[in-house]
């Protein structure tokens, strides 16, 4: 049903947007149409009437006939078309809030730069002539002369390059065949194309020709291959005959198809010797696990006021810490794994304290200061990697995640690019002393990426396996144009990952192109949530606003994660979302600042071009990531370089049109947004120095992430207390000119099913808002009762209308904030990446109080910053560490809390994290700008509030795992797949004095 030529229908805008047309509009009867977001192939009809605007839902029938739901007691009319219904109801008393009068036309769009913008110039350009358009229909549309013209040109097009080639070294008989095609029979495959035959037999023959030699050749090498294959099989397969007969006689498959095959043989028989050798000598590092040397550091340790030098070395594989006085020295005196009880890190300086339980289970604090943070940094996730690899525990708590995006350019990369997945360059690094240390899921963005998937994912794999010896799996890969994402994981992840799912959104022109838009991947991780975005933006200094638009629309249409979860995009639907890509947000300064540009950044004047960055002012206007953290920048612009150099910022290019600048810029970035009160932490953020096909740099990312396996109760599920979660006294004001009516969805995966509650009462109604309040209490039944487990559930929100079931603002709750108690809660709401009002309300957990079981990611805590702390003397340690509160996100939505009459608003998306409350305020690094301070905020606790107990660590058992289910179509998620968060521990003693001092406070949300 071809709609699109009215000009009242706005297509698939979002609901906000048809409401600040109307209100532009600003007469009663105005009106337009826009797409249901609720229902698939319906339409919402908006009419505004005394500063209101009323929807009715457009349904279609079996037959697709049309129908409005206007007021009851109208007779119910069925249309063909749209243009019918609306015309319809331009007369009176049709049971709409007034008739139809005003019809609000669409917005123009804003122009898009062509993929090529040399058209019709008329001077000479060094740029070859524009290809034929790829639409054949409209080449047809034209004379056949036309057609004739466009396929001479492009003959005359590939002739001229020719020339400007040096073919010395081809065989004669080669360069007449591609002259001749080139002169006649590309013509002929191009006329092929345009009558349906996309084949190119001409070109086939072409190569065919060429490569005459080389298939001779294989057919002659294939079958010794393949005998040598079948030699190297355990056990013979009974199609392994077939396969010949497939492959090897088959000389009528095209070259590449059978070099793909020799390819695919290779690769087998290297990986099928590689095992048998390994298995046959006993080696173990090949493919199961990584072999981590042991490594030394040099520290100092300070004793009566003495500075003495120490060397502490680290053997991750045996799972013992040396203390030794000289590098050579003897190693009588370690440490095992489970007597490193914490480490906790100064906030001023490079000092570790660790803490050590002695034989007699006494505790033993050692101080050491290492050269600078980075060693220390590295010397902690050695200790961690120890932790991680020697726990009892059956499924792990807390893993490691790569992410990088690097904008190809369109040019095969480098030989090594070791560099980008190891962190090295500038920002944020890891230290050499982490190199052998492999992260548990590498995501590689990738955008202008011209080798074929196969290819590209050969080469990651080939790169990881040559430094971190583990031949790591493909989880998923999805392609998108040239924008590309692939996934891969250790070996041992295979059967903890399910629940795949991949797509992309194209933004192109007119959002039909692919050369701009989006590709995602999204999976479960045993009980967690993981959704990864890679996309590359509309170009151009002066595009921002397009940009914000590309967003908005991949935030609604990239179809990842649980299909339940429809009320919710995917900045709600993952438990960790992390956003990447060329975003192509630049500098906003005037082309005649290039070079102070370029001379700031060569003094490491970062923070001044931040300040002029688009994504940073847009951000921080709230027009895009609304609610995203970034790691802060302290690497240089990573866009726009003269290739094969870093040393040069090529910010100028010439065009047909004149001269085009493109400012040195932070192009390529990586955001992320979680669920309240889980563990993350982002460990590096920087670029490359020494990848330079490209004009951009590789940016790389890694981040430690807690994540949850499947829910083992300590308990007899005989005297575990029937659990509830009651929320109460919910009140939600909604920046909206409907005129509707609204309810309450609640919707967690330790639910069985969504929850909805009564109609609310619709309270103020002033200009541009409204308040509504749901005055009855909702209790939620969840499939597990246990405190431990309620205490790691998240619950989504979402107020719908009750005219056309959409949502008007969707946000997230942390159980673990309500612990035992009634707590009150503040919650921003957003739909669509825009902030749409607030939910504010009451919650409890009617069970009873449990004990939380220790978290591998708990073993690293951070010094408060206590500047009258004594230096090296007393072992009060809990008087003086508190709750590393630099690795937690804190707040989500711009959540609060309320507890015991004093409010606690904790870390607000409205104030900069730096401003957070000082007590349990994230360590900040010098200013110097290779090392950067970590951006997230802390959460207050009241002392009013009641605290958890101190954990335990209890064994668990080890559970099978069933087969995994579609969540996505099923009424039920798995228990096994219940999003955990971090726990809270409780503030130390003296802390609580602090805490109890109002915190300060950004702007409250209004």
């Amino acid at each position: 049903m071809s709609t699109s030529f009215q000009p009242w229908h706005h297509g698939n805008i979002t609901r906000s947007k048809a409401e600040d047309l109307l209100s532009k509009a600003a007469k009663d009867g105005s009106f337009l149409l826009r797409d249901s977001e609720s229902i698939q192939g319906a339409y919402a009809l908006c009419v505004l009437y005394q500063n209101c605007v009323y929807t009715y839902r457009i349904l279609p029938n079996e037959d697709r006939k049309l129908s409005v739901q206007a007021s009851e007691g109208v007779p119910i009319q069925l249309f063909s078309v749209l243009s019918d219904l609306v015309e319809t109801f331009y007369s009176p008393n049709m049971g709409l809030a007034t008739h139809l009068q005003f019809p609000v036309q669409k917005e123009e769009e804003p122009e898009e730069e062509a993929v090529t913008t040399v058209v019709g110039s008329t001077e000479p350009v060094k740029c070859p002539p524009q290809l034929p358009p790829r639409n054949s229909k409209e080449i047809q549309g034209g004379d056949s002369r036309g057609s004739e013209l466009a396929c001479s040109s492009l003959g005359d097009t590939y002739l001229q390059r020719l020339q400007h080639i040096d073919m010395s070294n081809l065989p004669e008989e080669h360069q007449k065949s591609i002259e001749e095609y080139f002169h006649t029979s590309v013509s002929l495959d191009a006329e092929q194309v345009q009558s349906g035959n996309p084949s190119l037999p001409h070109l086939k023959k072409l190569t065919m020709g060429i490569c005459k030699q080389l298939n001779s050749e294989i057919s002659r090498t294939l079958p010794t291959l393949e005998t040598f294959q079948r030699l190297l099989d355990q056990q013979l397969a009974p199609g392994i005959g077939r396969l010949r007969t497939q492959v090897s006689a088959d000389s009528d498959q095209s070259v590449s198809f059978r070099l793909e095959q020799l390819t695919k043989l290779l690769y087998s028989i290297e990986e099928k010797a590689k095992t048998a050798v390994f298995e046959w000598a006993g080696y173990d590092g090949g493919h199961r696990r990584s072999l981590i040397p042991p490594i030394t550091f040099e520290v100092k340790s300070e004793l009566l006021g003495l500075t003495t030098k120490m060397f502490l070395k680290v053997d991750v594989e045996t799972g013992k810490i040396y203390f030794k006085k000289y590098k050579d020295g003897p190693e009588d005196k370690y440490f095992v794994h489970n007597k490193i009880l914490q480490l906790v890190k100064s906030q001023k300086v490079a000092k570790l304290v660790i803490m050590l339980e002695t034989e007699k289970e006494k505790t033993l604090r050692k101080e050491f200061v290492f050269d600078d943070t980075k060693k220390r940094e590295g010397f902690c996730q050695l200790l961690q990697q120890m932790k991680n690899k020697h726990s009892d525990k059956p499924e792990p708590d807390m893993i490691t995640v790569f992410v990088g995006t690097w904008n190809m350019g369109n040019a095969s990369p480098p030989h090594s690019i070791a560099s980008w997945f190891q962190c090295k360059g500038q920002g944020k690094t890891r230290d050499d002393t982490a190199d052998h240390i492999p992260h548990d899921i590498y995501v590689f963005g990738t955008q202008e990426d011209p080798l074929g998937e196969k290819e590209w994912i050969d080469t990651l794999k080939s790169a990881l396996r040559g430094t971190t010896n583990i031949s790591f799996k493909q989880i998923a890969t999805q392609t998108l144009w040239n924008i590309r994402i692939v996934v891969l994981a250790k070996p041992e992840h295979e059967n903890r990952i399910s629940h795949i799912f991949s797509d992309s959104v194209k933004t192109g022109i007119a959002n039909a192109l692919g050369n701009k838009g989006a590709v995602g991947v999204s999976f479960m991780f045993n009980g967690t949530s993981f959704g990864f975005v890679n996309s590359h933006l509309t170009s151009g200094s002066e595009k921002k606003i397009r940009r914000n638009q590309n967003y908005v629309s991949i935030l609604r249409f990239l179809n990842l994660g649980d299909k339940k979860l429809n009320p919710f995009d995917i900045t709600h639907r993952f438990t960790h979302l992390f956003w990447f890509g060329d975003l192509n947000y630049r500098i906003e300064l005037p082309s005649t600042e290039a070079e102070s540009i370029v001379t700031k950044i060569k003094q490491q004047q970062y923070q001044e071009l931040l300040c002029r960055d688009q994504l940073t002012i847009e951000k921080g206007e709230e027009k895009v990531f609304l609610h995203y953290d970034e790691e802060e920048i302290t690497f240089a612009p990573t866009y726009r370089f003269e290739r094969d150099t870093r040393e040069r910022y090529a910010y100028t290019k010439a065009k047909a049109t004149g001269t085009k600048y493109n400012l040195p810029s932070w192009c390529d970035r990586v955001l992320r947004k979680s669920y309240p009160l889980v563990h993350v932490f982002c460990q590096s953020y920087g670029c490359t120095n020494d990848i330079m096909t490209s004009d951009h740099s590789p940016v790389f990312s890694t981040f430690e992430v807690g994540v949850a396996s499947q829910f083992v109760s300590k308990h007899d599920p005989s005297r575990v207390s029937q659990g509830g979660i009651k929320f109460m006294n919910c009140v939600a004001t909604l920046m909206t000119k409907s005129k509707t009516k609204f309810f309450l969805e609640y919707h967690s995966s330790c639910l069985e099913k969504f929850v909805k509650s009564s109609e609310g009462e619709n309270q103020d109604h002033s200009d541009g808002s409204i308040k509504v309040r749901f005055g009855n209490q909702v209790e939620l039944v969840p499939i597990i009762s246990d405190p431990e487990y309620l205490l790691d559930q998240h619950i989504l929100l979402c107020v719908k209308s009750t005219d056309c079931d959409e949502s008007y603002g969707e946000g997230c709750v942390a159980l673990r904030a309500a612990e035992s108690s009634y707590t009150e809660f503040h919650v921003t709401l957003t739909h669509h990446g825009e902030r749409t009002g607030t939910l504010a309300g009451g919650v409890q957990l009617r069970t009873s109080e449990g004990k939380q079981t220790e978290k591998l990611y708990d073993f690293i805590k951070v010094e408060r910053d206590d500047s009258g702390a004594s230096k090296g003397k007393g072992l009060d340690l809990i008087n003086k560490f508190a709750l590393p509160s630099d690795i937690t996100n804190p707040s989500y939505m711009g959540v609060g809390f309320k507890s015991g009459g004093v409010t606690d608003r904790g870390w607000s998306y409205s104030m900069s994290p730096k401003s957070a409350s000082a007590p349990l305020h994230p360590p900040t690094y010098t200013k110097n700008p290779v090392k950067p301070s970590r951006s997230e905020g802390g959460m207050v606790q009241t002392t009013n509030r009641p605290h958890l107990p101190m954990k335990s660590r209890p064994g668990q058992a080890d559970i099978t795992p069933t087969k995994p289910k579609d969540y996505r179509d099923s009424s039920e998620l798995p228990s096994k797949l219940r999003p955990p968060t971090r726990p809270i521990q409780p503030l130390p003693k003296e802390a609580h004095h602090e805490a109890t001092q109002p915190p300060k406070m950004g702007r409250s949300v209004k």
